[in-house]
């Protein structure tokens, strides 16, 4: 299983954005159309909200990478 880890650059960051700004597909599109087909859990669990709120600590999987999230760096 491929991991990438996601540093914020704000206190959170859309689903079907973090998908696409991870590299896991190619547009904000793509990554809506992977959660309405089930593909995508966070902390484990289905997520069925494309454009639901991502935050520092949590780990979202699809497709045999795992994404886990890193705060924003302090200024």
């Amino acid at each position: 299983m491929q991991r990438i880890d996601f540093q914020l650059d704000r206190s959170h960051v859309e689903l079907n954005q973090l998908l696409k700004l991870a590299g896991v597909c190619d547009s904000g599109g793509a990554g809506k159309a992977l959660v309405a087909q089930g593909l995508v859990r966070v902390d484990g669990a289905v997520e069925t909200r494309k454009t639901c709120k991502i935050r520092a600590g949590q780990l979202v999987s699809v497709a045999g990478t795992e994404i886990r999230v890193l705060p924003e760096q302090a200024p």
